[in-house]
């Protein structure tokens, strides 16, 4: 599996821009919050050790791991005892693989240390879906939902709201812990009323730090107009390098509902360890030199890369 992986990261990947050395100094003590490195269920570009070696050298706060099927709290302990500093950050995805909405794993995952809890991503209702409609070339998480499906271990949906449009009690569960251990909520894949439902009741719970992820995604995009008003019952919108580099949406897009937010209400994370996709490490520089070239300050820059993912760090 290894050497697979070697030879994809060899061969496959592409060219990709260089950060500018002022965006590398604007994001230094920035802390990517979205990251997918090895080992993982698909090949990745860097391991996670690699990745905190990296962000190291780049004067970088760290990261915190996200993985679609397993809690990273246990694996951001190991990096962290073998670079000897805090730069991995861990967190859990309550998708099918780790029991849905379930209040037990996401206590045992902040006893472990876990920072961040998302809601269902792959196993959202509407990205769930999705997997019965791709066809062709489809993304490395719909094929790896296809084969579980051939290997007779079949994923399920999990919903987050009742027939009626309220939160579960399985939801509050999650939510009293999350407020209580003073983690940060991200919405992960869920739609529009679905994000709008738990943010209300995440407010509700007293979680003190909402993350609403990656409103520029196709599958669960949010105007400007809703996301402004996300922002207005305090929560932050966090906007991925992959979403408009990969084609997902347009950068004028992304440009026009930042400004909409303002940057107080906006937090960046690259979503990157594709292996087709830039180095992890320069996602937030990237970022920064795409908002510079738009005409975004260098305060504006900072708040969005550093100030606030510092925050979801906890730091």
């Amino acid at each position: 599996m290894r050497e697979r992986e070697e030879i994809v990261r060899i061969c496959c990947v592409p060219e990709h821009p260089v950060p500018s050395a002022r965006a590398r100094e604007l994001v230094r003590g920035g802390f990517d919050p979205y990251v997918h490195a090895a080992p993982d269920f698909a090949p990745r570009r860097i391991t996670d050790l690699e990745l905190a070696r990296r962000h190291a050298e780049l004067g970088l706060a760290g990261f915190a791991l996200t993985s679609h099927y397993t809690a990273t709290a246990e694996r951001a302990a190991v990096v962290n005892a073998a670079v000897g500093r805090a730069l991995a950050v861990g967190s859990i995805v309550l998708n099918h693989a780790v029991g849905g909405l379930n209040a037990t794993a996401v206590e045992v995952a902040a006893r472990q240390g876990a920072r961040i809890v998302w809601l269902p991503t792959v196993s959202a209702l509407g990205e769930f879906a999705e997997v019965e409609r791709a066809s062709g070339n489809v993304p490395v998480w719909v094929a790896f939902e296809r084969e579980l499906r051939a290997a007779g271990a079949v994923p399920g949906t999990v919903p987050v709201l009742d027939d009626a449009g309220a939160p579960l009690p399985e939801l509050l569960r999650v939510l009293e812990i999350v407020a209580r251990r003073r983690l940060v909520l991200a919405t992960g894949h869920l739609a529009r009323a679905e994000v709008f439902a738990v943010v209300d009741a995440a407010v509700a719970a007293g979680v003190e730090t909402i993350v609403v992820t990656n409103p520029e995604f196709p599958s669960h995009k949010l105007s400007p107009a809703d996301q402004v008003a996300l922002a207005e019952r305090g929560a932050l919108l966090q906007r991925a390098l992959t979403t408009p580099y990969t084609g997902k949406c347009t950068w004028d897009e992304l440009f026009a509902a930042t400004r909409a937010v303002g940057a107080r209400h906006t937090v960046w994370g690259s979503d990157l360890g594709q292996v087709f996709n830039p180095p992890v490490e320069d996602g937030l520089a990237l970022l920064a030199d795409r908002h510079l070239a738009a005409g975004f300050s260098e305060e504006e820059v900072r708040i969005m890369a550093v100030e606030n993912t510092r925050r979801l760090a906890g730091a």
